[in-house]
């Protein structure tokens, strides 16, 4: 906990449009430098989550999945860096490979398959758990790793009622 508020949100959508309006709504709290670390078995709603993440910071680019090409980059508000490590085997494949760089201190950076950095993450990051494949519902923990990252739990939080994924029918926040 930070001064009384929790580090940790869980919010459960129905469907890849709620994941999609989740994320979107995460993305007005983005800040240049900021890491989300995407986490979740195949099929369970990342690249979803990137394309809704993308949607809010104005990208208008079709956002696909960089399994082959390990890293897209996109314009938005701020530039989008997102990777994913899927085929490499662990941290020391991706730093070789120079997926990590100084011009993601210039955007937002989303790891798809980030458990593969293990201690290599850096500490100021916000973990994105995603549980559930499929047609399932998908339960996403958002975890603040710093303080500064307690903002995209707060973004939740305010988001106005009529644009509110915790709203709408395809999501609601788990207690």
């Amino acid at each position: 906990m930070i001064e009384g508020r929790a580090l940790e949100r869980v919010v459960e959508t129905r469907d890849p449009a709620g994941t999609r309006a989740l994320a979107a709504a995460l993305a007005a709290a983005a800040r240049p430098g900021d890491l989300l670390s995407l986490v979740g078995e195949l099929g369970a709603g990342k690249t979803q989550f990137a394309k809704g993440f993308g949607a809010g910071l104005g990208v208008t680019d079709t956002i696909v999945s960089p399994s082959f090409v390990l890293m897209a980059e996109y314009c938005g508000r701020l530039p989008l860096f997102h990777i994913d490590l899927y085929r490499l085997a662990d941290a020391a494949e991706a730093l070789a490979g120079g997926l990590i760089d100084e011009r993601q201190g210039e955007g937002v950076t989303l790891i798809e398959w980030a458990e593969r950095l293990a201690d290599a993450m850096p500490a100021g990051h916000l973990d994105v758990l995603i549980e559930g494949t499929g047609d399932d519902p998908r339960r996403i923990v958002l975890r603040a790793a710093e303080a500064t990252y307690s903002r995209y739990l707060d973004a939740l939080s305010g988001a106005s009622s009529d644009a509110s994924p915790l709203e709408s029918p395809a999501t609601k926040a788990v207690r």
